[in-house]
This record gives structure tokens, sequence and C-alpha cells, in this order.
């Protein structure tokens, strides 16, 4: 695995009293032309009508961010292609695209960004605000009573740099309120800066997540407009490893504790059997965690020198149902699979060991279909992990 991760997030509140948003965000990576791109798109609007022009500008610019295409030229396309409002004469939708480019070991990151009527993005070094030059392209189009600007920027991003994205419901909340003009790139630059100066290590999920919050506070917590945040992080990779399922023989198992001791990163432990091993290696006693109960799963345990202790196939069936439908981990009830949501969200590089013991319990066919086999389970959760978050996996078999 690389040494060098590019942590992509982003949070999201809709306008209150919405059930649909009109910002939109995707994320895609292309391995095979190491290439990531984010697309942040705002309807004009709120509600269903500005959330079908917001996906249809989203999904077109990232289409065309990953064709041969230049992306000055693709750009112009999605402007002639989008419609104009009769009555305000102004584009229904904005966006802003981030076209992330980089070698195969993580190094000479480039970054193609594209801004048309969103606020200006922001970047920092640590604490520090970057600088960079943009170009202008103005673009006059048939219906719209001025001409729009396109901007354009390229520039090569660091370990320890962030770029910051948002819409306008970050930029004016707070607009007549709490602040008369609103909080602008101003202001979220200082909180930016302030917050990275109490957190250096925050990662993009909780910074882009204080970002959204802090705007909604100043809104009154009554958003007067969808507000969406989202943060680019270049940094050291966080690694997880994941035990599930004692090793096919008893031989096998003091290269499990030496593999377990030897990783550099958090640890959970998944399976009953499992942790009574990895209990005995580390001569560590194990005492239940009743801070969080659910009457779904059995609940967590306590081991030093492991992060997290859990049952095995149905928590990770449950956990791999969360991470595939995207659940927020925060509207979750304090669950062990909660717990387990977040520490893989938090990481960037997660190893799974997986036994290769048959447990004979697993083939009573009362057992539900839905927890299936440990492979198949690990499985899902890679799937979901590099798919979905973007995350690095690997997986050996002991």
């Amino acid at each position: 695995m690389n040494n060098i991760f590019i942590d992509v997030d982003y949070a999201q509140i809709y306008k209150h009293g919405q059930r649909i948003g009109g910002d939109v965000f995707l994320l895609s990576r292309n391995p095979e032309s190491n290439q990531i791109v984010c697309t942040l798109s705002d309807g004009l609007g709120s509600g269903v009508k500005a959330n079908v022009l917001a996906s249809l500008t989203a999904h077109m610019a990232h289409k065309l961010s990953f064709s041969p295409i230049s992306l000055s030229h693709s750009a112009e396309i999605i402007m002639n292609t989008l419609p104009v409002c009769k009555e305000r004469k102004i584009s229904y939708s904005t966006f802003t695209i981030a076209d992330i480019h980089y070698k195969e070991n993580m190094e000479n990151i480039s970054v193609r960004l594209v801004e048309y009527d969103n606020p200006l993005s922001l970047r920092f070094s640590g604490t520090e605000k970057i600088s960079w030059q943009r170009e202008k392209n103005e673009l006059q189009r048939k219906n719209a009573f001025k001409k729009e600007i396109i901007q354009y920027s390229t520039f090569d991003m660091e370990i320890g740099e962030r770029l910051i994205m948002f819409s306008d419901g970050v930029a004016q909340a707070g607009l007549g309120k709490s602040l008369p003009l609103g909080w602008r790139n101003s202001g979220v630059e200082v909180f930016v800066k302030d917050l990275i100066a109490k957190e250096p290590d925050i990662s993009s999920r909780e910074l882009s997540a204080a970002i959204v919050q802090k705007a909604n506070s100043l809104d009154g917590l009554s958003s007067k407009d969808d507000i969406t945040a989202v943060v680019v992080y270049i940094r050291r990779p966080r690694k997880t490893v994941i035990v599930t399922g004692p090793p096919f023989s008893k031989e096998s198992d003091a290269l499990l504790g030496e593999k377990i001791k030897a990783f550099d990163g958090r640890k959970i432990v998944s399976g009953g059997t499992t942790a009574l091993i990895v209990s005995r290696l580390f001569n560590a006693k194990i005492s239940v965690d009743l801070s969080c109960w659910s009457p779904d799963v059995p609940p967590a345990s306590k081991m030093d020198g492991i992060d997290l202790v859990t049952e095995g196939m149905l928590t990770l069936s449950q956990v791999a149902n969360v991470l595939e439908k995207k659940i927020s981990p925060s509207s979750l009830p304090n669950t062990p699979v909660k717990k387990f949501v977040e520490i893989l969200l938090d990481s960037d590089q997660i190893h799974f060991i997986v036994g290769t013991k048959i447990n004979e319990a697993h083939q009573d066919p009362n057992i539900p279909v839905e927890i299936g086999i440990r492979r198949t389970i690990v499985g899902r959760l890679r799937a979901a992990l590099e798919n979905i978050y973007l995350k690095e996996t690997s997986q050996e078999y002991l």
C-alpha cells in the first residue's frame, strides 16, 4: 500500500423543511488512470427541481472529466448544455470540479480545478492559507443577461495540504441575521484555520462536518439553503487491521499474534473464537463493554491492545449493510456496529486477516441467509470501502 493518502469526504444539510437537496456531490476514482474526480453542483432554488438540475450537471461534469476531452472544453460543453432561467436570466446550476491526478506511488499529486459561480475554493498548508492564480474565461450564452465567468487553475498538492470546496449555503450562512453579509469566504477561512490549529490531523470527514454544522448554527439551526462542504486532504494513511475467524490450524495461532502485534495502526477483532485466541496470545482478559448495547447484535468487548472486539458474522454483516447504504454513523444508535463503522471511516488503509477454519455453526440452515459465509461478507466490506469511500484495502488468509 502507498505511504500517501488522498482523503476526500463531504458533509451536507438540506434546506430546512426539504427532504431532497439541491446540492449534489459526486466522487469517483479510476485506478487505471490514477485519477480522482470530485464534482459539486448547486441547482437553482431547492427541492426536487434543483436536485434534478444539479444532478444533470454533476453527472455530465463527472463523465466528461474522465473522458479525453480537456477540462476547459468540458466546462464549455456543460455551460452550453445547461438551460438559462427565463425569469432571472441566470444558469440553472453552478459547479466546481476538482480533477485529481497522481502517480502510482501517490506522489506528484496534481489538481485541475474548474469553478463556475460557486464560492471560490480555499487551500491550506497546515494553518496557512495558500493563494494561487486562476485563469478566467468569459462565456456569453443565449438568453443570459451577462457574460458568465468560468475559472480554471492547476496546482500540485503536498502532504499536509487541504483543498476546501463549498456551496453558497456555506458562504451565505447567517445572511441578514447573525451576519449582515453572511459568513463569506473570509469567515470560513478563519474558522478552518482555527480548527486546524486546534486539531492539526483533523480528517476530511470531521472538517467538512464541522464547516456544515457551523454554517447551520449561523442560520439558527434552520438552514436557509442547502449546505455542502467538501474537503480534500493529502496526508499519511491511517491504518486498521481487522482479524476475523480462527486460523485454519492451531499451529498458525502464534503467527496471527505476531501479525497483530507488529501492525502499526488500529486493531479490530471480530468473532468470539478469534477473540479467545487473541486473548490467550496476548495474555489479556476479555470483559463485556456495556457502554454500547443493542438487541440486534451482541455487545462489544474490551481487551488491552485491541481497539474493538465484536461478535463475528452478524456484526460484520450489519457493518457491510451500513457501508453499502451509505448511512452516516452519526444517525446510528450507540452499538458495536456504529463503533466499527466509525473506525473504518476514520481509516484509509484497511487490512483483513481472514481465518479459514470453518465454523460449523454457520452451516445451520436456520441461520439467516444474509449472514452468508465469512469470505463473502469480507468481500462486501472491501467492495463498499473501495468503491464508495475510496479506501485502500488488502486481504490475507491464515
